[in-house]
């Protein structure tokens, strides 16, 4: 336990999420990020995805005031760098060249998904400026006091990468494609947006599921049932067998868990084909946007990842109103079907003033380079006007 600062407060780490309050925790959250809330991180914990041998070791960071959470961080001390989406493995390699011990590290995020929000969580109606000082203080103090080689705040909100820097954490520029409503009526009005060129190619591009038989149906809340579990988990895991770099970090009782708690976020889009299920999407929506996390296909049809991933999630978003479509990391092609660059950030305390030295040196270069890339990304986007759909990077 860290020593408090009043004589009512205490900053702790805990043993997991699932050992908190739910109420408390969510209280923390608000509108924010459904990957933040109590039934995504427990569930993940309770299916012993996020232990030693993963790598993952959840420790949250919760401030405490008359015995009442006020503040606090997802925290894991991490033994590796898999399933973050913010890549050091360079660093990690210029630690061990230089001879300095690059894991253990901590990690304030969200495992496995890549997705913005907050990461300094504050009860409503407390000092969110003294709260992110307090615990970015506590996080140096944790890393320092223990030997380990940094602090790592990814996808963070850009206000707390700004306010990390003023305590010595470096920050870093991300980018994503993100989709936005411009209040479009319906799909085709959607396409009017677009130059002729993209707008024909999405609508052949749509009618090849037509041509080849596939129905693909989107299900949200209560309506996805238990049925469900079995083909979306068997999606998951074809994608991770697809790909080299491909890693298993939920396994099935993970999926029960989400389905059991978590279903009044979900959004699956499913694809079928002569009554079989052959593909589907795992997305979450809340407070007006949706966010894709896994897909996957156990039978490939020409253009089936476009329309399940992407086209069927947009019309999702239209019809409810939603406001923004995230659908993950990567992905250039995305830019092609109107999803705009959009910086993410995080924010990295290290340990070590060499190694810190080097990072800077190389972020400085980095975040030039994002911003360069972002601006040229939104004046060439295949929308005819991009307008103003989210901030600038610099």
């Amino acid at each position: 336990m860290l020593p408090p600062s009043e004589s009512a407060i205490t900053i702790a780490l805990e043993e997991g999420v699932a050992s908190i309050d739910a109420k408390q925790w969510n209280a923390l959250v608000g509108d924010d990020s459904p990957f933040l809330e109590w039934e995504f991180l427990a569930s993940l914990e309770e299916a012993e995805t996020l232990d030693a041998r993963s790598g993952w070791s959840a420790r949250p960071l919760v401030a405490r005031e008359d015995g009442r959470i006020v503040a606090a961080c997802p925290l894991y001390l991490k033994t590796n760098s898999e399933g973050e989406f913010v890549f050091d493995f360079a660093w990690a390699d210029a630690a061990h060249r230089a001879g300095l011990e690059y894991y253990p590290k901590l990690l304030v995020g969200v495992p496995f998904s890549p997705v913005s929000g907050a990461r300094i969580l504050v009860r409503p109606g407390e000092d969110r400026a003294r709260w992110t000082r307090q615990l970015g203080e506590a996080l140096k103090t944790i890393c320092t006091g223990n030997g380990l080689s940094g602090v790592h705040v990814n996808f963070c909100q850009r206000e707390e990468a700004e306010a990390l820097a003023a305590q010595g954490f470096h920050t870093r520029i991300g980018l994503q494609y993100h989709w936005r409503n411009a209040d479009y009526r319906d799909f085709d009005a959607y396409l009017e947006a677009f130059r002729s060129k993209r707008r024909n190619q999405i609508r052949r591009e749509r009618r090849e599921m037509a041509e080849q038989g596939v129905v693909i149906e989107t299900l949200a809340g209560d309506a996805i049932g238990p049925e469900l579990l079995e083909p979306m988990y068997a999606f998951y895991r074809s994608t991770v067998r697809a790909h080299s770099y491909g890693r298993q970090y939920l396994n099935q009782r993970a999926f029960e868990l989400l389905i059991e708690r978590f279903r009044h976020r979900l959004v699956f889009v499913v694809a079928s084909k002569g009554g079989e299920r052959i593909a589907g999407t795992f997305n979450v929506e809340k407070a007006g946007v949706l966010y894709g996390r896994y897909w996957g296909a156990t039978r490939m049809v020409r253009h089936l990842h476009f329309n399940v991933c992407y086209y069927a999630a947009i019309e999702h978003c239209i019809e409810r109103g939603l406001a923004r479509f995230e659908p993950g990391a990567g992905g250039e092609y995305k830019q092609l079907r109107g999803f705009d660059a959009t910086p993410t950030f995080s924010a990295h305390f290290l340990a070590d003033p060499r190694l810190a030295g080097a990072v800077e040196q190389f972020l400085v270069r980095e975040r030039h380079q994002a911003a360069q890339t972002i601006d040229w990304y939104r004046e060439h986007s295949a929308l005819k006007s991009s307008g103003d759909r989210g901030e600038a990077a610099e």
